[in-house]
């Protein structure tokens, strides 16, 4: 572990993939951090233009680079966020953006430049 970003299994998704990648960084909650074997934040490569960066694919690469995650994100069968999970990034809550719409001009901009990170967060309700 260097500075703190990740350990195992270099997170490379996509690499074969003819075309653009996006270099981008992901936070996780503890629980999948633990699942995944990682520590710190990880990096990760995104197949695809940083302006055409979505939720969807961020966590089809994510799940590719890491599959013990595959359905612990997303349900398998519908690709929907799972209830208690929340994503962010440029302090925006991101989580009921369509999965497939492309992040805003700075959201994609902070994320591929690596000023901020795409962050899943463990939700709690309750009180």
């Amino acid at each position: 572990m260097t500075d703190g970003v990740v350990s195992e299994g270099a997170a490379t998704a996509g690499a074969a993939t003819a075309g653009a990648v996006t270099e981008i960084r992901i936070v996780l909650p503890a629980h999948l951090k633990n699942l995944a074997r990682v520590h710190g934040e990880v990096p990760l490569t995104v197949p695809c233009l940083a302006g055409d960066l979505t939720q969807r694919r961020v966590l089809d690469a994510l799940e590719a680079a890491f599959p013990v995650l595959c359905g612990t994100i997303r349900d398998r069968a519908t690709g929907r966020r799972r209830a208690f999970i929340r994503f962010y990034a440029c302090e925006e809550d991101l989580s009921n953006e369509a999965p497939d719409a492309p992040f805003s001009g700075e959201v994609a901009d902070a994320l591929s430049r690596g000023k901020d990170p795409f962050m899943v967060v463990g939700a709690m309700a309750g009180g």
